[in-house]
């Protein structure tokens, strides 16, 4: 059996390499990686509410929710858009009528530790009216140790 040796060649002369060194790649694609990691939770905006806490575990989710949130001073937003009480009736009536013959959307409700009871069961009782009865309340986990 034969063995090719570079230094067999040429003394003075080295073969060409023909091996990729993909340590550098390796170390791109891990420093994307890291500011992506950083920077997803980052990307969900939406209105601030201080939300109260819960030991509940996460829901299963098979599409999207609608997203309810109502903040300290009272304001309501549906997704990222503000609703008047006034029109808050007809703008469910537009999201029970775009959801799927016999499955409503799932409504997740944000709401303000701060606010009041009553004004919380108000929007619940609008969502009832409208149809939507698959309401969460979403809550901070717990953060006892």
């Amino acid at each position: 059996m034969a063995m090719h040796l570079p230094s067999q060649r040429g003394r003075g002369r080295r073969a060409p390499m023909a091996d990729i060194n993909v340590t550098p790649l390796v170390d791109v694609m891990l420093v994307l990686l890291i500011i992506f990691m950083v920077t997803a939770p980052l990307l969900t905006a939406g209105v601030p509410v201080n939300l109260p806490d819960s030991r509940a575990k996460a829901l299963d989710q098979d599409q999207a929710p609608v997203q309810i949130s109502l903040d300290a001073a009272g304001k309501m937003y549906v997704e990222d858009q503000e609703v008047t009480d006034a029109i808050l009736p007809d703008v469910l009536q537009q999201i029970a009528a775009k959801a799927e013959a016999g499955k409503p959307p799932q409504v997740f409700l944000r709401a303000d530790r701060t606010l009041d009871y009553g004004r919380v069961m108000r929007v619940m009782g609008e969502l009832n009216l409208a149809g939507l009865n698959r309401v969460s309340l979403v809550t901070v986990g717990d953060e006892r140790p």
